[in-house]
């Protein structure tokens, strides 16, 4: 899982939380694992969770951690999207995207694709040819971060975030690498751009060292497990790779990772961290639909029938004899 790795002696470092301020864990939840898009494997990080703990988040998957064999890759085929973002984050790979606005690229380790549907979009998700070919490892996360009901028809946009522009710091002590990709970690900002306001990061904590940030209090806080395992809050409540832990009130979050022999496949504790502005506004969705209401899930699907949500660019389409 390299992602992005630095040495944590040569980073800012975040200040050292109040510890009365801590954030109790609420609940530790497992995710079930699935398939998505043409078949590729995926834990469905928030299911069992209620969206009001969620909130402004409204799904997750980590997808992957898988090695495919030559030929096995695979995507999403071509759907649409209408009233939230879409944040596609790759840890190791590589995966392409493209939508009806025009925006696109590629992305590898560390890098993330930040899609905001708004109005309405089309896009597409895969692996490149020259992996489809090689086979090799896919491992990232995709998470859908909803709009409030004012910018729900915003027009969409894309963002393209090299892993390079995340904002990297440490632990106190040196024994954590926090990759901060949106909003704000004690004064550090990271590049991503929301309309609701998130905090989104990536941190690698290493064995037996516990990390402690502070958290802004009216944030609601989500740490999911991507590898290893250790414990969450400070009653070490034991979480693992595919586990969500949500905390309740407060200013800080705790996690220690478990100690491990260097040698073993995973072990350092990685983990995403999430947090955002609770929205509280109702939530209707529908497939790939996030709305308000039951009419406008129907007024999207309408309108995505119709054509109204952009074509597929011409370099995409089918080959026809």
């Amino acid at each position: 899982m390299p992602a992005v790795t630095t040495d944590t002696l040569t980073l800012p470092r975040v200040g050292t939380p109040d510890p009365a301020t801590q954030r109790p864990v609420r609940t530790v939840t497992t995710a079930p694992t699935g398939y998505e898009g043409e078949g590729f494997p995926v834990r469905r990080a928030f299911a069992g969770v209620s969206s009001a703990e969620l909130d402004p988040f409204v799904h997750m998957d980590q997808m992957g951690e898988v090695d495919y064999a030559p030929g096995e890759p695979k995507g999403t085929p071509w759907h649409p999207h209408r009233g939230f973002e879409t944040v596609t984050y790759m840890i190791d790979g590589v995966f392409e995207h493209s939508d009806s606005q025009g925006g696109g690229g590629v992305i590898t380790d560390g890098d993330t694709q930040w899609m905001t549907a708004g109005s309405g979009i089309l896009h597409i998700e895969k692996p490149p040819e020259a992996l489809v070919v090689s086979g090799g490892l896919f491992h990232g996360v995709q998470l859908w971060v909803n709009l409030p009901r004012a910018s729900k028809l915003v027009p969409p946009r894309y963002q393209d975030i090299r892993g390079s522009q995340s904002t990297l710091l440490s632990s106190p002590d040196g024994g954590a690498l926090l990759r901060v990709i949106a909003g704000d970690l004690d004064g550090h900002r990271g590049p991503g751009s929301t309309y609701t306001p998130i905090t989104m990061i990536h941190a690698t904590v290493s064995p037996g060292a516990r990390l402690d940030v502070p958290w802004r209090e009216d944030f609601n806080a989500l740490g999911y497990v991507l590898a290893g395992a250790g414990t969450a809050g400070t009653d070490a409540r034991p979480v693992h790779k595919g586990q969500l832990a949500v905390f309740g009130d407060g200013g800080a979050l705790t996690f220690t990772a478990a100690q491990r022999p260097a040698a073993e496949a995973e072990p350092n504790l990685e983990l995403l961290l999430l947090g955002g502005l609770p929205i509280r506004e109702p939530v209707v969705q529908y497939g790939p639909f996030v709305m308000n209401t039951r009419a406008e899930v129907a007024q999207a699907f309408e309108d995505y029938q119709a054509g109204r949500f952009g074509v597929i660019p011409a370099q995409h389409l089918p080959h026809t004899e």
